[in-house]
């Protein structure tokens, strides 16, 4: 991955140097070049920014240097030649015709910075930052780059910074981690907070009694069990209930509107599970009716099976005047983390036909980490409604054999909107 900062202040990334950002420039993972705007003016106060049109406090950053700097990174020779053919064959395909970077403009009125964000520009060849400075940028900067390359304007938070070099840290921390290889644990990489629309779960190490200065803090005995189901079932609740106290706006999924708006969602807890294992013994009779056969999982499956459920996928739940009438579930495949799994899409008898099942599908596809490439999900082969609704969604059936006897597999590629 090459990166390229522009910014007046080029000491201020220097701690890209430190720790594993470092280790990885130095490693060649990570090509990291800082730029001085200043280098791009031409009077000998090496001016960057004016007094704005219309009045106004502040000052504005001036478009000459800023087109020339920009211009400058565009006309950098590249030193990897797999960055090359990355870069070319993507910009390519959006009709450029050559290599260029993704431009990101840090700024209180852009997209949210988020993990999924920085999963999506992980996967980039090349990224460009514009850290901009007083009142911001000129307008006409926007468009004199928007003709040469991408550019995505990207909030931190709901707050002001006096520049875009703190923001700039930020993110390419969190991107360059992301980049294989840079981490050396990437199981790490898996749980952690964000990673599945869930903050993690609090974490130990010896000793497994602390002496707090005469108050005993020992570990909680389910850690020490041996019990790994168990502990994955303890840790799994813990970030459902860390994720409701400290952000409970992550648990409800129904504020994305459409067919689910008018209903009450979150991500499922193990308080659900009778509940859940209700709804899919009403939902599948006619499955079962449909397939000739009574063996399917959700009619044969205990509570003790549902509840295992939820700690192997994150199940989301919507009620209707506090009655369970929908739910989904997904999770990345076991055997390939590029594919996301969609699964036990259950809307309760009486309001099936009123569009909530073709919601509940979409919401938890929307769920899937940036990485994911492609999505799956089956159903009965005698299943001959939900199988065309699966298709008018735009998946195929799949020609691997089906994991499940009297099942059929579809999958589709995940469409990029950016």
């Amino acid at each position: 991955m090459r990166l390229d900062v522009v910014t007046i202040f080029p000491d201020y990334l220097a701690p890209l140097d430190l720790s594993l950002i470092g280790k990885a420039r130095r490693e060649g993972l990570v090509d990291l070049h800082v730029h001085d705007l200043r280098d791009f003016t031409h009077d000998r106060h090496r001016t960057v920014d004016d007094t704005p049109f219309g009045g106004g406090a502040g000052m504005v950053m001036k478009p000459q240097p800023w087109a020339e700097a920009l211009d400058h990174v565009l006309a950098q020779p590249l030193a990897s030649g797999n960055v090359v053919d990355m870069a070319s064959t993507r910009r390519t395909q959006e009709g450029l015709g050559y290599a260029v970077p993704r431009l990101i403009v840090p700024g209180p009125g852009g997209v949210p910075f988020s993990q999924a964000l920085a999963h999506e520009l992980a996967a980039e060849a090349w990224l460009a930052f514009a850290c901009g400075r007083y009142e911001g940028l000129d307008e006409r900067v926007y468009e004199h780059a928007a003709e040469r390359m991408p550019v995505t304007v990207v909030s931190l938070g709901d707050y002001v910074l006096n520049g875009g070099e703190v923001a700039v840290l930020a993110m390419v921390e969190a991107i360059v981690r992301l980049v294989p290889g840079v981490v050396g644990n990437a199981e790490s990489l898996v749980e952690e907070s964000h990673e599945d629309g869930l903050l993690e779960y609090p974490v130990y190490t010896k000793p497994a009694v602390w002496d707090d200065r005469g108050t005993e803090r020992p570990v909680p005995p389910i850690l020490l069990s041996g019990n790994h189901c168990a502990i994955a079932q303890w840790r799994h609740q813990q970030r459902l209930e860390r994720t409701a106290a400290r952000r409970p706006d992550l648990l409800h999924p129904s504020a994305t509107g459409g067919a689910l708006a008018a209903l009450d969602g979150r991500v499922a807890t193990a308080a659900d599970a009778p509940e859940l294992l209700t709804l899919q013994r009403a939902c599948w009779v006619d499955q079962g009716r449909a397939n000739d056969t009574w063996d399917i999982p959700p009619l044969v499956e205990t509570l003790d099976d549902v509840r295992a459920g939820l700690t192997a996928y994150t199940t989301w739940v919507w009620r209707s005047g506090g009655r369970l009438v929908a739910s989904g579930r997904g999770r990345r495949a076991p055997d390939d983390p590029t594919t996301w799994e969609v699964a036990r899409l259950m809307v309760a008898p009486d309001l099936q036909g009123t569009g909530l099942g073709r919601a509940i599908m979409e919401f938890v596809e929307t769920r899937a980490p940036a990485d994911v490439t492609t999505f799956w999900l089956n159903t009965g082969h005698r299943s001959e409604r939900l199988i065309r609704m699966y298709k008018k969604a735009g998946y195929r059936l799949s020609a691997a054999p089906a994991r499940h006897q009297g099942t059929v597999e579809l999958t589709k590629k995940r469409r990029r909107t950016s």
